[in-house]
């Protein structure tokens, strides 16, 4: 199957390794360094380009967290699915050490069926494009972690240079956000490209 060439555009944008130094130097109060990975990987290469995503703070690089798989497609419209991974302690550490996700397969993760975006693209220059998102779903996106339920609101905009990040976790007893992009989205930086790894 043929990609779209909007769905590429996306996906290479996506695919890298991102830390928002600059944001954690300005403003340490709100904003925690963060490395963020997002790997290339096969799973749904049939129709989809996927990406394998985890994050941790400059503090504790060995120990990253919130592994999930995005999958990014085309229907009617540009589209990115969220899974969680059943146990992530398999894949911790596959964004430095992407042999990892080598053994991760289809029957490893659980679709997350309200944790899906929908995907705008816009033109900001010559060859050079924004991608933004909102929720396609009107109920909010939902997961369990060991014996844990979380809600959390899901949103990101990106261009070839930086990725923004606006996930927050929602407390479900008052709706009210308590981690994550509070006073704005996390800025990351584009410090190494993995579109090279893209199954095209």
């Amino acid at each position: 199957m043929t990609l779209p060439p909007e769905l590429i555009t996306l996906a290479s944008y996506m695919a890298g390794k991102f830390d928002n130094q600059q944001q954690a130097l300005a403003e340490p109060v709100w904003y925690v360094h963060l490395h963020l990975w997002q790997r290339p990987i096969p799973l749904f290469s049939d129709d989809s380009l996927t990406l394998f995503a985890e994050q941790a703070p400059i503090t504790n690089l060995d120990r990253p967290y919130r592994q999930r798989i995005l999958r990014l497609y085309q229907s009617d419209q540009l589209q990115v699915q969220y899974y969680q991974i059943n146990k992530p302690d398999i894949v911790r550490g596959a964004g430095c050490h992407p042999e990892l996700l080598q053994q991760l397969s289809r029957e490893d993760i659980t679709v997350l069926p309200d944790c899906r975006l929908n995907v705008q693209m816009h033109q900001i220059g010559l060859n050079h494009y924004e991608f933004t998102t909102t929720s396609a779903s009107d109920r909010p996106c939902r997961f369990s972690y060991q014996g844990n339920n979380y809600q959390v609101s899901l949103g990101f905009e990106v261009t070839a240079d930086e990725f923004r990040s606006y996930d927050k976790g929602i407390d479900p007893s008052t709706g009210k956000a308590t981690w994550g992009a509070l006073l704005g989205p996390f800025r990351f930086t584009k410090r190494q490209d993995f579109a090279g790894e893209l199954l095209i």
